[in-house]
């Protein structure tokens, strides 16, 4: 299955462009970020590898902001222990997922994974990458089934909340002041 999505960011400014695939090995995710934050342009470039059960085990990301450009990769053994560019990185042990604020594909991650059933919730760690604000932090969040196309999202430590609808692949159809999906396709672009 591979899908190709476009979401318009609200808050951001944003367009996203984003390939889902999906085999029986797990998914791949390749997406490009486009938009402007404080009268500056910024790109973002990102690839999350998932095995079959929707665990993450890498995220390639590559991001310039305000005369600033990295490139970050961190990868998971899918046990919760992580490495960043190559490197031990124990600060993320127990995080289950990735989350890049720029994005609604991140939601989808812990949707899939969870695969929580009407009136569920589950807090999870997570390895939140805020990259224009330059910082990479664990981050506790919770989600609640309300039903199988609306989660109950929130992001532990600064208490923001919000409803949000997926489809039934559990990807963001609206997500209430900050992302709307304005195309989703069924494609078959080779690999």
């Amino acid at each position: 299955m591979q899908i190709n999505t476009l979401w318009t960011g609200r808050e951001y400014y944003s367009l996203e462009n984003c390939l889902v695939t999906v085999s029986e090995s797990g998914a791949v995710i390749n997406s490009t970020i486009i938009g402007k934050y404080q009268e500056k342009l910024y790109q973002v470039d990102y690839m999350i590898r998932t095995n079959q059960l929707w665990q993450t085990l890498l995220l390639d990301l590559r991001y310039r902001h305000s005369d600033f450009k990295e490139h970050l990769l961190l990868e998971c053994d899918g046990k919760g222990n992580w490495q960043m560019n190559g490197r031990d990185a124990s600060q993320f042990n127990g995080c289950t997922e990735v989350d890049i604020p720029l994005t609604p594909f991140t939601n989808t991650l812990p949707i899939r994974r969870l695969n929580l059933s009407d009136g569920q919730s589950q807090e999870i760690q997570v390895v939140y990458c805020d990259v224009l604000e330059q910082q990479i932090q664990p981050v506790r969040q919770l989600y609640s089934c309300l039903s199988n196309k609306l989660y109950h999202y929130e992001n532990i430590p600064n208490d923001f909340e919000a409803d949000i609808i997926v489809d039934e692949h559990g990807l963001v159809v609206d997500y209430p002041a900050l992302f709307v999906r304005t195309s989703v396709l069924q494609t078959n672009y080779p690999l």
